[in-house]
C-alpha cells in the first residue's frame, strides 16, 4: 500500500488492489459519512446503451446473493442511517450517513452491494418501468425539458449531450446481461474511491475498507469501449425555439462551452465571470434587466465543471415578447466585457461570493466527502482544496482575456421556451 503525501486535509491512500481510500478524521463528531465514487457515469456508455449507468444505480440496490432486495435499506434504517445515490455524466456515487459506532456493519453491507450486485432478471424488468417513469416525469417539467434540449444543442458530438436517464426506446432494448457486463467492467478498484469522513480513526478505516473491498467481480472483457472526442467550441449562434403547453412565461437560456479539468484555471475564471454577470442584485445583468428595466422576472447564471468540458449558462424568465431584446442586451454586456475593465470593487465582490459559497459548502462531513469524491472522478482529490486560492489570485485583465476566448456574443447556443398559442 502506498501513501500519497500532500497538504490535503484528508489522507489519500491507494490499496494494493488499486482502490483509492480518502479519509478525514473529525473527532468532534459522532457521525460518519461513507461515500463511494465510481468513474462510471453516462459518459462511459456506448450511444446505444444510453441510460445504462443511471439504471444500474437503481439495480445496485436490488441486492446480492447474501443481501436480498430491501435488506440493505433495512440495515441502514434500523441503525438510524440515511442512504442515497446519484449518477451524472462523469460518475456514480453511493453515500451513507450513520453513527460512527455502526461503521463496520455499514461499510461491509455497502461493499457487498457494490461489488457483488446480482442484478436479477426479474427485478431488471420491474425497475426499468420505474426509470422510464422518471424519464416521463422529466419530460413534463419545462425546465428539465429545456435544459436537456440545450445540452443536445451545445454538445452535438460528446456524451454530455445525452440525458443521464437515457431514452425510453433504447432502454427497452437493453438486456440484463448487458448491465451485468457494464457493472463488472466499470465497478473495479482502479475506478473507485471510498471516501470516509467523520468520527472514525484512520487505522480502523484502512483495516475495514481493505477487508470489505477485497473481492471484486472478475472484470468483463466484452463491454463495448467508448471513444470520446473533445467537443469543438461553438462557431455560430445556435438558436432553437420550443413551444410548450401550460407554459405561462417564456424562458431564455444561453450557453457557452469552456474548458474541462485540463485547463482548470481557465474554468475557475469562467466561474468568476458567471458571478460578475448574473449573481446577486448588484451583478451586471440582474441590475440592468431586472432592477432597472424590468425586462425579466428573474435572471441568473450557472457554471458547470465537468471532466471534459465546462459550461456557462445565463437563464432568464420573462415575457415572450421581450426575449429578443433581452438576448441582444446580454450580448451587449459580453461586448462590454471585452472593452471595459472590471473594477477592483466588482472583482472583490465576485471573489467574496465564490469563496463564501465554498466555505459554506465544506462545513459538514457529507459535504467534504462529496467534494473529495467529485474531484477524484474528474481530476484528483487534492485539487478540491485549491479553489479559494485560485479564485483569489485572478486579476481583471485575466478575466477579460478569458471572456474574449470563451464568451463571444457571436458564438453561443440559445434555447427558447415559448407558451403554445
Amino acid at each position: 500500500m502506498s501513501i500519497i503525501i500532500s497538504e490535503f486535509p484528508a489522507r489519500i491512500l491507494k490499496l494494493d488492489n488499486g482502490l483509492t481510500v480518502i479519509h478525514q478524521y473529525i473527532p468532534a463528531t459522532p457521525v460518519v459519512v461513507v461515500d463511494v465514487w465510481v468513474k462510471a457515469g453516462a459518459r462511459q456508455e456506448p450511444d446505444s446503451w444510453s441510460g445504462m449507468a443511471h439504471f444500474l444505480e437503481h439495480m445496485i440496490f436490488k441486492g446480492t446473493k447474501k443481501l436480498g432486495p430491501g435488506i440493505f435499506d433495512q440495515i441502514i434504517e434500523n441503525r438510524g442511517g440515511i442512504s442515497n445515490a446519484a449518477t451524472s455524466h462523469d460518475y456514480a456515487h453511493f453515500f451513507i450517513t450513520t453513527a460512527a459506532k455502526y461503521i463496520e456493519e455499514i461499510v461491509l453491507a455497502l461493499a457487498e452491494l457494490l461489488l457483488q450486485a446480482s442484478i436479477p432478471a426479474s427485478e431488471f424488468v420491474t425497475e426499468r418501468e420505474v426509470v422510464l417513469e422518471e424519464i416521463r416525469q422529466s419530460q413534463d417539467c419545462p425546465d428539465d425539458l429545456g435544459f436537456q434540449a440545450l445540452m443536445e444543442n451545445v454538445y452535438q458530438d460528446h456524451p454530455y449531450g445525452r440525458s443521464v436517464m437515457g431514452k425510453e426506446a433504447l432502454l427497452r432494448e437493453r438486456e440484463v446481461d448487458e448491465m451485468r457486463c457494464f457493472h463488472r467492467y466499470h465497478y473495479q478498484p482502479e475506478n473507485m474511491a471510498v471516501v470516509i469522513v467523520g468520527g472514525v480513526e484512520q487505522t480502523q478505516v484502512i483495516e475495514l475498507v481493505s477487508k470489505a473491498f477485497e473481492q471484486f467481480s472478475e472484470k468483463c472483457c466484452d463491454c463495448p469501449q467508448v471513444e470520446i472526442k473533445a467537443e469543438a467550441l461553438i462557431t455560430e449562434v445556435r438558436r432553437q425555439e420550443i413551444h410548450l403547453l401550460r407554459l405561462e412565461q417564456g424562458r431564455l437560456t444561453m450557453a457557452w462551452i469552456g474548458p474541462g479539468v485540463e485547463k482548470l484555471d481557465d474554468a475557475y475564471g469562467l466561474d468568476l465571470l458567471s458571478v460578475l454577470l448574473a449573481e446577486g442584485r448588484s451583478s451586471r445583468l440582474v441590475r440592468e434587466l431586472r432592477e432597472d428595466l424590468g425586462l425579466v422576472q428573474g435572471i441568473g447564471s450557472d457554471f458547470f465543471l465537468q471532466q471534459d468540458s465546462s459550461l456557462l449558462t445565463i437563464s432568464a424568465i420573462l415575457d415572450p415578447k421581450d426575449i429578443l431584446e433581452v438576448e441582444a442586451r446580454i450580448c451587449d454586456h459580453l461586448h462590454d466585457l471585452l472593452n471595459l475593465k472590471v473594477s477592483e470593487v466588482e472583482l472583490a465582490r465576485c471573489k467574496r461570493l465564490l469563496c463564501n459559497d465554498y466555505a459554506f459548502a465544506t462545513e459538514s462531513p457529507g459535504q467534504l466527502a462529496g467534494l473529495y469524491g467529485y474531484y477524484f472522478t474528474i481530476a484528483n482529490p487534492e485539487v478540491a482544496v485549491t479553489y479559494p486560492q485560485k479564485i483569489a489570485r485572478f486579476q481583471s485583465k485575466e478575466l477579460l482575456n478569458l471572456a474574449e476566448k470563451y464568451l463571444s456574443p457571436n458564438r453561443y447556443a440559445a434555447t427558447i421556451l415559448m407558451p403554445s398559442v
